[in-house]
């Protein structure tokens, strides 16, 4: 098959698919998470039971209550890490899409991951909570003392990045088998981090509400990925195609040779220049402009050997007397008579 023929069945192709929409219910369960988002946030600010709660559980010490399970816990904590998980789904999605042939499957990756670092570390740099190792005092909030876990990571990227596969199902089965599937490895990840005392139990509850409020809040991002998208395709099509517009190449001008300057001139500048600069004595004299800018002379008599001036090494022997009398003028009347004389 031709590949003009590959060109206009991918045009043809729909790549309008059915997209997500915010619906009512989408949206109670976007406000309602952003609610629970905020009296977590409170009660760890007010020091309330939920802080109490932290460090029961870290003075518990999950690690060493049940030290078999702590290899295999070591691993697992790696599907929340960030760099691995991206490029697993990515690898997946990519394949997708060139099945599909559309970009949505990566857009909405990436579109999740960039909405979660800008949200997920705004918070964490901007309330600095220490994690349970760097605790300096007991019964405290460890806010504000330049941390970086408040909320939890792993926890919240958990949630996006596996959350995003049940998000592009295309079924509502496979969506509700990817949720569950998606919610119960972002539960692991999550106890993970705390069985292991590198989160409070509040970081993780609220980066399970950040990482909710990603998935949910995609919807509204659809029509910049589909913007996005019908770009990146076109572009793509251009370049298979080799349609793209040639880039116009510089040419230097003829004169450029003669060191003249391809920019234009305005009239008097151009004026003054005529005037400051000579012309050479072979231009007066009937002399013309070739294509190139090159003076082109006319032919001329030739002068006799008598007429010109002996020109030596140094210059003209004849001393630069402007009155002087060329040789062809007719003789003086007292040197016509000396001679007659003689």
């Amino acid at each position: 098959m031709r590949t003009d023929d590959k060109l206009d069945q991918m045009e043809e192709r729909p790549t309008d698919r059915a997209r997500p929409l915010m619906t009512r219910t989408r949206l109670w369960l976007f406000w309602g998470t952003l609610a629970v988002y905020g009296v977590i946030v409170v009660g760890v600010l007010a020091t309330s039971w939920l802080v109490t709660f932290d460090w029961q559980v870290m003075f518990f010490r999950p690690y060493k209550q049940w030290p078999q399970i702590h290899a295999f816990l070591d691993y697992f904590v790696v599907l929340g890490q960030r760099g691995p998980t991206a490029l697993a789904v990515a690898s997946w999605l990519g394949w997708r899409c060139w099945r599909q042939r559309n970009l949505h499957p990566l857009l909405v990756l990436g579109s999740s991951l960039l909405l979660l670092n800008v949200t997920v570390g705004a918070a964490k740099l901007g309330m600095g909570r220490l994690g349970p190792h760097y605790a300096t005092t007991v019964g405290a909030n460890e806010m504000w003392l330049g941390g970086d876990i408040f909320p939890s990571g792993h926890t919240s990227n958990a949630v996006v990045t596996w959350g995003v596969l049940a998000y592009l199902a295309t079924t509502p089965l496979r969506r509700r088998t990817l949720s569950v599937i998606a919610a119960l490895g972002a539960l692991g990840v999550g106890m993970t981090t705390v069985y292991l005392g590198t989160h409070w139990v509040s970081d993780v509850l609220l980066g399970w509400a950040a990482g909710l409020l990603v998935l949910l809040a995609l919807p509204w991002f659809e029509p910049a990925m589909a913007w996005a998208e019908a770009r990146l395709m076109a572009l793509w099509l251009r370049l298979r195609s080799g349609t793209l517009p040639a880039v116009p190449v510089p040419v230097a001008p003829a004169n450029a040779r003669a060191g003249v300057s391809a920019q234009r001139v305005a009239p008097e500048e151009e004026a003054l220049v005529r005037e400051t600069v000579p012309t050479a004595p072979a231009a007066g004299r009937g002399a013309t402009r070739a294509p190139d800018g090159w003076p082109h002379h006319p032919p001329r008599p030739h002068t006799s050997r008598s007429e010109r001036s002996p020109v030596t090494p140094t210059g003209s022997r004849r001393p630069p007397h402007a009155d002087r009398a060329p040789r062809t003028a007719p003789l003086g009347p007292t040197l016509g008579r000396g001679r007659s004389g003689g």
